[in-house]
């Protein structure tokens, strides 16, 4: 759709608002509607298709699809919830609730928001006089579905529109899926559609956001896309050794900590990791030198296992105007929650995506500022001895690749759907079970096989589901042929865990007297210390059974106990680093350090031929593999070779790190055979689930435990494993195989 717009569709546009909605542009000073704002005015008003508005960070994207809402709703006031709105956080929920409370301060339209964290008093009001906008997670919403299954007709008849936040982060995911069984479910409860609009960012494939958003539906979707105009944006690179120390005597502090530090000194700044330890780690590392130098604490850490006080003082710091802020987060700070002002995004290492980048990068340039953002990337130096693989700086290149990929192409990744979400197929039977009481095995098959996202679940394969759920006793066959829950079945659905689709962690509370600080997963001895909101702490006592540490403060900086973050690294990404490799392009964001590492990194590469093949003899009898391409097909490269050249190669051992390389240890002389078995295999029939074995454990998401093991080998095969992937990128490696 056009971007640019007239001064008579700014002011037709206005004038269409209910009055109330007027007013308080007025009062906030607005000088004018956003280009977002008027086109979905446009959509909304004039039509009565879904709306999908794609913009960018801080557009007016929120505004834009409640202001129209609103009138809508004032005019006509619907006789239930005429709302609702689904967000991915209880952070972003809450900001919302507080945006919207002060748009409808003057009005009488009420806005509940109902997830673990609201009082139940809170949700009562609503309960008792179901009107306006319920802003809610999935989780909360499945608990209504199926706890309240008999007053939904009373709560949601008159629903008239679902706004979904941050689609991009729903999308391709189960906890996704679950949002659009959900709204099917609902569906049937009104016998009507409420019109569905879609926020989002960062969306590269456009069609894909559009497939999932009217899933389920007969409504077209019209997508508002609007660019915006062209910011500034400030990006810088460097690059540390880690244990490199700064030069002074006795210093336990790094250059590459110090760098941190004066980056963000004095500065309302935002650091992102790509897992809780990094959290942890820098922001215990820049109190330790605040402190020593004598300046304020300003520092803070925000993550899934902070507690809710702890992340809401963050929140705060980060909001109030003129005063400097510094705050650690993982991805719980990527999306839209309002922080105010940012000067700066610091991003430790490379970002997964692309997408993630741009989240990451439109926090920061508001108020016509350009956007600040400093990447920095650390690795070991490596030994004199190391191997090819290892002497790559494999996230320096990961991160130029990224940001170019955004600056020269505005590509960014594309999220398919899931086939087989299993889990969710799962969640969905027994919820559906529950809400009901009692059910024929047909009509329970008839309403889980009526949702969309498991099209591709045949009546066979949920027969075999419902036989195998009998089995273990989640359910129960009773002499009228109905089946009502198992007792097995009724220990997992009466845990108010159930409602959510992801993995919940059996994490321990932490607490300095009645303080709650957060959470760990890892129990240690009593007396152990360990790293959690940025400090360190000492284990006093141990409540095993409320599951609660007891700890108390101590100085220093200890250990961290969380895994580092996981997810898919696209192709794209990797073929762009490996042309980083041979390019001959100084970056212009690229520090002193980065430029330099990157120099002695692209003369390695050259001396070593990786611009002429993908496998080298790296040491007696060990193979290095440079794939070049990206996390799911990398798997799938990996299972083939362990599948079927185990043999014929005389394979010992095969290890690496995905995506970037594969390392196999032959037999002797076989390394010259390696390439051309690859090449045979792919020309053979062999498809995804020929490279599963019986007997692998791959029970990988929430209730995978409760699907039957045929079920899980087809589902993992379509969701993990690529074989058409494969054998597009090996036929790209006919110019770059060694002799």
């Amino acid at each position: 759709m056009r971007n640019t717009y007239t001064k008579d569709d700014a002011s037709s546009t206005f004038s269409r608002l209910a009055p109330f909605i007027q007013e308080y542009i007025y009062n906030n000073n607005w000088t004018e509607l956003r280009p977002v704002q008027i086109e979905a005015c446009k959509v909304i008003f004039n039509t009565d298709a879904h709306l999908l508005v794609a913009a960018g960070t801080a557009s007016g994207k929120t505004e834009a699809a409640f202001l129209p809402i609103l009138t809508l709703l004032h005019e006509n006031p619907p006789t239930t919830i005429g709302a609702l709105y689904i967000g991915p956080i209880k952070a972003l929920i809450n900001d919302q609730f507080e945006r919207l409370n002060g748009l409808l301060k003057e009005v009488n339209i009420p806005v509940y928001h109902w997830h673990g964290d609201v009082y139940q008093s809170q949700k009562n009001k609503l309960l008792k006089n179901p009107q306006g906008i319920l802003q809610i997670t999935p989780e909360s919403l499945e608990s209504l579905l199926i706890n309240k299954h008999n007053e939904l007709s009373r709560l949601f008849a008159d629903l008239r529109f679902v706004v979904i936040d941050e689609i991009h982060a729903f999308m391709g995911s189960q906890r996704g899926c679950q949002i659009l069984c959900q709204l099917a479910r609902l569906t049937k409860v009104m016998q009507s559609q409420p019109r569905r609009i879609g926020l989002s960012a960062t969306l590269g494939d456009y069609s894909m956001a559009e497939e999932w958003l009217r899933s389920g539906t007969d409504k077209p979707v019209i997508t508002s896309k609007i660019e915006g105009a062209k910011r500034q944006i400030k990006l810088a690179l460097e690059h540390f050794y880690t244990l490199q120390p700064e030069r002074q005597i006795d210093s336990d502090i790094t250059a590459y900590e110090r760098y941190i530090f004066n980056l963000s000194k004095a500065r309302k700044c935002l650091i992102f990791a790509n897992n809780k330890s990094q959290t942890e780690s820098v922001i215990a590392s820049l109190r330790q030198i605040a402190s020593s130098q004598g300046d304020p604490d300003i520092y803070y850490v925000h993550h899934g296992s902070i507690s809710a006080s702890l992340r809401q003082a963050a929140e705060e710091a980060m909001r109030e105007p003129n005063n400097p802020a510094v705050t650690a987060a993982t991805l719980t700070l990527e999306l839209g929650i309002d922080i105010g002002h940012l000067e700066r995004v610091i991003q430790l290492e490379s970002p997964l995506s692309v997408a993630s980048f741009l989240q990451r990068l439109g926090r920061t340039g508001r108020r016509g500022e350009a956007a600040d953002m400093r990447f920095i990337c650390a690795e070991d130096e490596p030994s004199p001895d190391a191997t090819l693989p290892e002497q790559i700086p494999w996230q320096l290149l990961q991160c130029i690749a990224i940001i170019q990929l955004y600056l020269e192409e505005r590509w960014i990744e594309p999220i398919p759907p899931l086939k087989y979400p299993l889990s969710l197929l799962y969640q969905q039977t027994m919820s559906v079970l529950v809400a009901s009481g009692e059910i024929t095995p047909a009509s329970l098959a008839k309403q889980v096989l009526s949702l969309e996202v498991f099209a591709a679940i045949t009546k066979e394969e949920l027969k075999l589901l419902l036989r195998y759920l009998i089995d273990i006793d989640h359910i129960q066959k009773t002499e009228k042929n109905t089946l009502i829950l198992g007792r097995t079945g009724e220990k997992v659905v009466s845990k108010f865990q159930f409602y959510a689709v992801f993995a919940d962690n059996q994490e321990y509370v932490v607490k300095q007297g009645a303080i709650a600080i957060g959470s760990i997963v890892k129990l240690l001895p009593v007396g152990s210390q360990f790293a959690l909101a940025g400090k360190t702490w000492e284990i006093l006592e141990i409540d095993f059974k409320r599951k609660i540490v007891f700890v108390k403060q101590v100085q220093g900086k200890a250990s961290i106990f969380w895994r580092g973050g996981s997810g898919a690294i696209h192709t794209r990404i990797l073929q762009r680093m490996r042309k980083v490799l041979f390019e001959e392009v100084e970056y212009s964001f690229l520090q002193k350090n980065a430029l330099e590492r990157l120099r002695k990194v692209r003369s390695l590469a050259q001396e070593a031929g990786l611009d002429k093949q993908n496998i080298f003899l790296i040491e007696k009898g060990q193979c290095c593999i440079f794939p070049w391409m990206g996390t799911v097909a990398y798997r799938t490269l990996e299972r083939l070779l362990n599948s079927f050249c185990r043999e014929s190669l005389e394979i010992q051992k095969i290890g690496g790190i995905n995506p970037y390389f594969l390392t196999v240890k032959l037999g002797k002389g076989k390394w010259k055979s390696l390439y051309p078995e690859i090449v045979s295999l792919c020309e053979q029939r062999i498809t995804a689930e020929n490279l599963l074995s019986d007997s692998e454990p791959l029970e990988r998401q929430k209730y995978d435990e409760y699907i039957p093991y045929i079920l899980l080998l087809k589902a993992y095969a379509s969701d993990n494993l690529d074989m058409v992937e494969l054998r597009q990128q090996v036929s790209g490696w006919e110019d770059f195989v060694g002799d």
